[in-house]
């Protein structure tokens, strides 16, 4: 059985993951399907981070599903600073069915989810971004019709949004390479266990500094911001590391002729991609991003139907 929480794309079990990614297709195909998932239940986002596609699509979620949400942000509670975690976990598993945090810290996520009784979702921690991932997922799934093979390419920061796409890929047997400067290489402890994943499913994954190599034969290739939030004091550093990892019509032409371009936005433009690979039919950034909200609601009717 699933556990109680999702931190990272790891808590799920492999066939678990497939339904979701179903369900979320479901989701899609019908915006009433669950309608009465979360009747009668209340959900809240605390952010200490601010986000459009993560609080909104939590939000239209929980709303479609028939429940209540309540938006905490940094000034209302100062996670953390006013009041200790675990009096806030506590005390609002009193009030609430369901939490999704979006921290900075993934160790505040963990606490959080330790103190709390109620199911705790990770919008988003320094380390890892999984429900950024099941939108990804969902994205490629949707436009192959299979994720079995497929050969991604990744292009950029070894961030928390990379964390989460290798741990989903490695799970559903995608083919990975990714190009980082090789001081921004993914987490090794991620990376070993995300390798091990993929031989076991039959995936791969594979770091290279060169992007053009990365890039050359790919179905699909995910870009993100070189400077994240919090990291404002690297700009200049980060800028000049990545000046060779920018996703461009030149970059391009060495993946597949119908390869798609995936960001988790917001984007930079100039920066880690072109405005005009933005704006391409090559492009599926948008679809990507709705497709959040049909995997938050997936996710939550699994959540739901497993503890409600």
């Amino acid at each position: 059985m699933m556990a109680q929480d999702l931190l990272t794309i790891t808590d799920l079990h492999r066939a678990e993951l497939d339904h979701l990614l179903k369900q979320a297709e479901r989701c899609k195909r019908s915006r009433t399907l669950g309608a009465r998932t979360l009747a009668g239940k209340t959900v809240a986002l605390v952010f200490q981070k601010p986000s459009m596609r993560t609080r909104v699509a939590f939000e239209v979620a929980v709303l479609q599903l028939g429940g209540t949400v309540i938006y905490l942000g940094q000034d209302d509670i100062q996670l953390g600073q006013r009041e200790p975690i675990n009096d806030v976990a506590r005390v609002l598993s009193r009030y609430v069915d369901g939490i999704v945090v979006r921290v900075f810290a993934h160790r505040d996520a963990e606490e959080f989810a330790a103190c709390a009784n109620v199911p705790v979702i990770n919008g988003l921690s320094d380390l890892v971004h999984p429900c950024q991932a099941l939108a990804d997922l969902l994205t490629l799934q949707e436009r192959f019709n299979r994720l079995k093979g497929l050969r991604l390419a990744y292009v950029g920061d070894g961030n928390n949004v990379l964390h989460s796409l290798i741990q989903g890929c490695a799970m559903l047997g995608v083919r990975v390479a990714v190009a980082t400067p090789a001081g921004y290489r993914p987490d090794p402890s991620i990376w070993k266990a995300a390798s091990a994943a993929a031989r076991a499913s039959g995936g791969s994954l594979e770091w290279m500094a060169d992007p053009r190599a990365a890039v050359r034969g790919a179905d699909a290739v995910y870009t993100d911001v070189w400077v994240s939030m919090g990291q404002e004091a690297q700009r200049v550093k980060r800028l000049a590391a990545f000046r060779a990892y920018q996703v461009n019509a030149a970059l391009l032409k060495l993946a597949k002729p119908r390869c798609g371009v995936l960001h988790c936005l917001p984007a930079h433009r100039g920066e880690e991609i072109t405005g005009a690979v933005m704006e391409s039919p090559r492009s599926w950034i948008v679809d990507q991003a709705e497709n959040r909200l049909h995997a938050h609601k997936a996710l939550l009717m699994l959540l739901f139907n497993k503890h409600g």
